[in-house]
């Protein structure tokens, strides 16, 4: 170990005394009654020491404030260098910068948000395959734009004698029939698609919302690929995924995969039909029909011959 290190990591005698310097430097930087107690003085090279005084602060708990002070060779006389607020090993320190464009989640845009997309997100890709790219070496534009396409339309409608506008020498239209074209007047063109990678994406993030390994698909007494609720989509994903349209399903509205299911399936359950209520044993609500005079075999009839008998008595 070299002198220069040794002396460097010992602090200068006047400098580590000059504490009333330090906290003078440091109460002039703070409000007053911010600067705590000395906590540590600390060497940064010859003849060049920082002293640290606790900070009162609130909301700045566990900072500390830090004032070098130096003192030139050969001089009696310390001198204030720097002071500034630094945080301690404890200190709060509020969390680590991220980029806006990883801090959004999923429901954080609001009515009047505007999320950009990047020019070279893997999610997209151009919306134009080619298909109406003109050969090699032709007059024609190689990109074909709608401005382009507004442009050749003009110059067909204006005749074969003038030029279109801004491209001097080109031939005339193309055929109104083209992919490009077609595609143009139908509104259906769209400058940039979903990838292969976006659709897988969107494919990984659907099955772990709404997937077979979720709780409630894993008590469903059937999946959603046999419900009647299910709405299937367009494209390959409809292989895979689909849309739940049962209003009391959890997953109402959302895109679900086939291997999904909820109590709600259209076939799990079918409603009974409502019991029919037995026969009364005893009928309370029926009438007895009861004779006006009682019949002559019932007994309770007196005949002429009953009252001639003997009873067996005087």
């Amino acid at each position: 170990m070299s002198a220069a290190t040794t002396r460097s990591r010992t602090p200068d005698r006047l400098c580590a005394e000059a504490v009333d310097l330090a906290r003078s430097a440091a109460e002039e930087a703070a409000a007053p009654g911010v600067v705590g107690e000395h906590v540590s003085v600390v060497a940064d090279g010859d003849r060049v020491v920082t002293h640290f005084f606790e900070c009162k602060e609130p909301g700045y708990r566990g900072w500390r404030w830090a004032v070098t002070v130096a003192r030139a060779s050969r001089a009696k006389v310390v001198t204030l260098d720097e002071t500034v607020l630094l945080p301690g090993p404890d200190a709060l320190l509020a969390p680590e910068w991220v980029p806006w464009s990883e801090r959004l989640r999923p429901g954080d845009m609001g009515p009047g948000d505007l999320l950009p997309t990047e020019a070279e997100d893997l999610r997209l890709e151009p919306g134009y395959s080619g298909a109406d790219t003109p050969p090699p070496n032709s007059v024609l534009p190689d990109v074909v734009t709608p401005q382009n396409l507004a442009d050749l339309v003009e110059a067909e409608d204006a005749g074969p004698d003038l030029e279109p506008t801004g491209r001097a020498g080109t031939s005339p239209a193309p055929e109104r029939g083209s992919i490009a074209s077609v595609a143009e007047e139908l509104g259906m063109r769209r400058a940039r698609v979903l990838s292969r990678y976006g659709l897988h994406a969107a494919a990984d993030r659907w099955d772990e919302a709404f997937g077979a390994k979720t709780p409630m698909a894993q008590a469903a007494p059937a999946p959603c690929v046999t419900c009647g609720f299910l709405l299937p989509l367009a494209g390959s994903l409809r292989q895979a995924f689909g849309v739940c349209a049962n209003e009391f399903s959890p997953a109402d509205g959302r895109v679900v995969s086939l291997a999904y299911g909820c109590g709600g399936h259209s076939e799990a359950a079918v409603m009974p039909k409502p019991p029919r209520r037995a026969a009364p044993v005893l009928d309370s609500m029926a009438t007895d029909a009861f004779p006006l005079r009682p019949s002559a075999d019932s007994g309770s009839v007196i005949t002429a011959e009953d009252e001639s008998e003997d009873l067996g008595h005087s």
